[in-house]
C-alpha cells in the first residue's frame, strides 16, 4: 500500500507538472498572436455614440452666381426661393449629464439639430460651441445618467494598436469596424500644395460619409480619437481614414463648455523641420527636433531667451521631430500652462520652463 500511495503520488505530481507546462505553453501562444477581444469595448461604446440630424435653409444661389440677390430682387421684386436641407453625421456622449461632442461640419450653419440615442430616444440639441480650425463642436441635451465614453491618452495610443470605429455611415445606424492605428501626428493636404494645422491619428477601420464625429475607441473602450476624415478619390472608404486625437478634443470640449471659444496657446516661434538637406546646410549634427527660423517679439519664448538656430527637442516630456508633434502637443495648452522645453544650442542641451501665452501675448483667457 505504501508503495501504491508514492505511485499515486508520483502520477498525480507528473499530471500536475504536464498540465503546468500545457497551460504556460498555452499563455505563450495566447500571448504571441496578441489575440484581442474587442466584443466589450464594442458593447460598452456604443450606446455612447448618437445619430446626429441637422437641418438647414439652402439658398438657391443660381441667380446669385451670375446676377447677386439685390439684382434678382430688383427686377423681380421677389427673394430667391429657398429649400430645406437635411444632412447627418454621429456623436460622442461624453458625460452623463448630455454634453455630445462631434465635428463642426456635422453641425455647421445647422437651424435645428435632432439627437438620437441608440436607444432610439430623441432630443433637441443645442449648440455650445464650435471650433472651426479644429473641425471640433460641442452639443447639450436636457438629460441625464446617460452612458459615456472616457477619454484616453492618445499621446499613449501605439501603432499598430486595435482599435474601433463607432458610428452611423449611410444611414446604417450603431456601425462597428475595426483597424489599427496606422500612423500619429498626421497631417492632411487642403490642396494647391498646403497642409493643415491639424494633426491626427490614421486608422484602416472602415469609416464613410455619416461617421463623421463618432468615436474611434481602444480596447478598454476609451475614446481615442474622434472619426473626421477619409483619403478618397471618390467619397468612399478607400483604406484610409483621420481621426482627432482625444487629448486635442478633451481640451477643446472643456474650453467650449466653459469660455463657449477654444483657448489657445502659443510658443512664439517659427519652426522648421529638419532633414538630412537642411541639417547639413546648418551645420547641424542630426536631425533630431526643431529648427527655431524665427523667434516672435514679446512671445513666450522671446521672454525665456530663445534664440534663432536653436534645436527643440522636446515639449513636455514629449519628443518633436515634426511640425503637426508640435502642434499637437500644443493644441493641448491654454494661455497661462507651463511647460518644459528642452532645446540644444551649438551642442549644449537646456531646458526652459515656458508659460505659454495667447495671441496678445497675455494669459488671459478669451471669452465668447
Amino acid at each position: 500500500m505504501k508503495t501504491l500511495n508514492i505511485s499515486k503520488a508520483l502520477l498525480f505530481t507528473m499530471l500536475a507538472f504536464f498540465t503546468c507546462t500545457y497551460s504556460s505553453c498555452a499563455q505563450k501562444e495566447s500571448h504571441g498572436t496578441r489575440y484581442v477581444d474587442l466584443t466589450d469595448a464594442a458593447e460598452s461604446s456604443v450606446n455612447a455614440v448618437v445619430y446626429i440630424k441637422t437641418e438647414f435653409t439652402q439658398k438657391n444661389s443660381m441667380w446669385d452666381d451670375f446676377f447677386g440677390g439685390t439684382i434678382w430682387e430688383h427686377f423681380f421684386r421677389s427673394a430667391p426661393s429657398t429649400y430645406p436641407v437635411q444632412a447627418a453625421g454621429s456623436g460622442v456622449i461624453i458625460s452623463s449629464d448630455g454634453y455630445i461632442v462631434t465635428n463642426n461640419h456635422v453641425v455647421q450653419d445647422a437651424e435645428k439639430v435632432t439627437i438620437t440615442l441608440n436607444d432610439k430616444r430623441e432630443y433637441n440639441g443645442e449648440i455650445i460651441g464650435t471650433d472651426p480650425a479644429s473641425d471640433l463642436a460641442l452639443i447639450k441635451i436636457n438629460e441625464t445618467r446617460l452612458p459615456y465614453l472616457k477619454f484616453a491618452n492618445s499621446d499613449s495610443v501605439r501603432i499598430g494598436e486595435w482599435v474601433l470605429a463607432i458610428g452611423n455611415p449611410m444611414g446604417l445606424n450603431s456601425t462597428v469596424t475595426a483597424g489599427i492605428i496606422s500612423a500619429k501626428a498626421r497631417q492632411l493636404s487642403t490642396g494647391r500644395n498646403s497642409m493643415s494645422d491639424e494633426v491626427y491619428l490614421q486608422t484602416d477601420a472602415a469609416v464613410n460619409s455619416g461617421n463623421s464625429g463618432g468615436a474611434l475607441v481602444n480596447a478598454a473602450g476609451q475614446l481615442v480619437g474622434i472619426n473626421t476624415a477619409i483619403a478618397s478619390g471618390n467619397g468612399y472608404y478607400t483604406g484610409y481614414s483621420f481621426a482627432i486625437p482625444s487629448n486635442i478634443v478633451e481640451k477643446i470640449s472643456h474650453d467650449l463648455k466653459n469660455y463657449g471659444v477654444t483657448q489657445q496657446a502659443y510658443l512664439g516661434v517659427s519652426i522648421m523641420e529638419l532633414n538630412a538637406t537642411n541639417a547639413k546646410e546648418l551645420n547641424l549634427s542630426d536631425v533630431n527636433g526643431i529648427y527655431v527660423a524665427e523667434v516672435s517679439d514679446n512671445g513666450a519664448a522671446a521672454q525665456n531667451g530663445f534664440q534663432e538656430g536653436d534645436v527643440i527637442t522636446h515639449i513636455d516630456n514629449t519628443p518633436v521631430n515634426s511640425l503637426p508633434e508640435v502642434r499637437g502637443v500644443l493644441k493641448t495648452k491654454s494661455p497661462g500652462d507651463k511647460v518644459k522645453v528642452v532645446l540644444v544650442r551649438n551642442k549644449e542641451k537646456m531646458t526652459k520652463n515656458v508659460t505659454l501665452l495667447n495671441s496678445k501675448g497675455t494669459t488671459e483667457k478669451v471669452e465668447k
